[in-house]
């Protein structure tokens, strides 16, 4: 081979060499992803108040205005900040806990409540905002949540999450079904990631009730679908028609959905010259939060207020108030009659009916009794008995203090 055969020969070589492009790899394939039931281990919830707050999962606080949801927030994460003692007496592990408010600043309100209620302000955390080229941003959590879980690893976990409001997760319309759970995925995922319970605070709509409270919360249902848990507070009206605050569950998923507790706003000074407002629990209370919640301050509903519908419930009471009888048996016989207990309520008012709080050492039980009964209940208060009827004393004040 001469020397330019060899040229030749040379240059074919290079332009095969540049002319060869290696076949792109192909895309992978879109697929679905299977889990086989024999490769899961069953594992039970995990609670921080058992069936109440559950670690991993978001729980949503809704009610109406002026009913203390952030403060009943700031109790439950003082609760676990001290490592206490839940309203149902179960003991809480300690941990830290975190707070986005989009609301309340952290200094003038957020952490006197949370000294109010006794919370170690070691193991408080609250979000500020984010860093972003250097500068400090507002706090968005459709861009942030990914730096947040980092912080959190940093600082020792966490395990309870308040976000106030929730509706702030949602940079679109929080109307929308679809754009809501897309916003509310990302918080999903960081209470699974973090293994904290994570509590979004929201308002209820105007109207609706009687309707189910977890129906109430303002904006898309995708809230309380997404939510495993829906808490709800509210005032309600006691069996002897008083004015109290009710912490109940409006749905559950994972555990029991009906129940609730007694709750009061009260005022203290937990530093020198810092005023905050704090919660006072009360007593467990029963019945499904619809039950429970009615609006003492809302129009009364024409049907339960004229026509058959009062009167039924007067006929009730006459048939079932031949003796004095207790308040639970009254509420549970007129929800078996398909009775509202709020009508039931306006016919004891119109009837006179007489309701006495039976003696303390026997369970303080209220008793209600139509007017003529006023003899029997004499006997009763003497140290009688009668059927199904317990020791009577004393009429209670109808007041609450707050």
């Amino acid at each position: 081979m001469n020397e330019t055969e060899e040229l030749d020969a040379t240059i074919a070589r290079m332009d095969a060499a540049l002319a060869y492009r290696p076949a792109p790899k192909a895309a992978e394939a879109p697929c679905v992803v299977l889990v086989s039931g024999a490769d899961l281990v069953p594992r039970p919830v995990s609670w921080l108040w058992p069936y109440w707050l559950a670690l991993g999962k978001l729980h949503i606080l809704a009610g109406a205005p002026g009913q203390g949801k952030t403060t009943l927030a700031l109790a439950m994460a003082a609760t676990v900040t001290r490592g206490g003692r839940w309203p149902d007496g179960t003991p809480c592990e300690p941990g830290n806990i975190l707070i986005w408010s989009g609301e309340d600043d952290p200094a003038d309100t957020l952490l006197p409540r949370l000294l109010a209620s006794g919370a170690l302000r070691e193991r408080c955390h609250f979000i500020k905002g984010a860093v972003h080229g250097g500068t400090v941003v507002p706090f968005d959590p459709a861009r942030d949540l990914e730096q947040l879980r980092k912080a959190i690893d940093d600082f020792g976990g966490v395990r309870l999450l308040i976000v106030d409001p929730v509706v702030n997760v949602v940079t679109g319309d929080s109307h929308k079904n679809t754009e809501t759970r897309r916003a509310l995925q990302p918080l999903v995922d960081l209470a699974d990631a973090c293994d904290c319970a994570v509590l979004g605070i929201t308002h209820f709509a105007k109207g609706g009730q009687g309707a189910d409270p977890a129906q109430r919360v303002i904006g898309s249902v995708a809230f309380t679908a997404v939510a495993r848990i829906v808490l709800v507070a509210a005032k309600v009206q006691d069996d002897e028609g008083r004015d109290i605050r009710v912490l109940a569950r409006a749905k559950s998923n994972i555990g029991p959905d009906d129940g609730g507790f007694e709750y009061h706003l009260m005022q203290s000074e937990p530093l020198p010259g810092i005023q905050a407002s704090c919660i006072a629990w009360g007593n467990p209370v029963e019945g499904t939060a619809r039950e429970l919640l009615t609006d003492p301050d809302a129009p009364a509903n024409k049907d339960d207020d004229t026509g058959s519908a009062l009167e039924a419930a007067e006929a009730f009471l006459r048939t079932v108030l031949t003796i004095p009888t207790a308040t639970q048996a009254v509420r549970s016989e007129a929800k078996d009659a398909g009775l509202a207990w709020r009508t039931v309520q306006r016919a004891s008012d119109r009837l006179g009916v007489i309701k006495r709080k039976g003696n303390a050492e026997l369970g303080g039980r209220w008793y209600w009794s139509l007017p003529s009964s006023s003899a029997k209940n004499q006997q009763l208060s003497q140290g009688g008995q009668g059927q199904n009827v317990g020791e009577v004393g004393e009429v209670a004040p109808d007041t609450e203090v707050l």
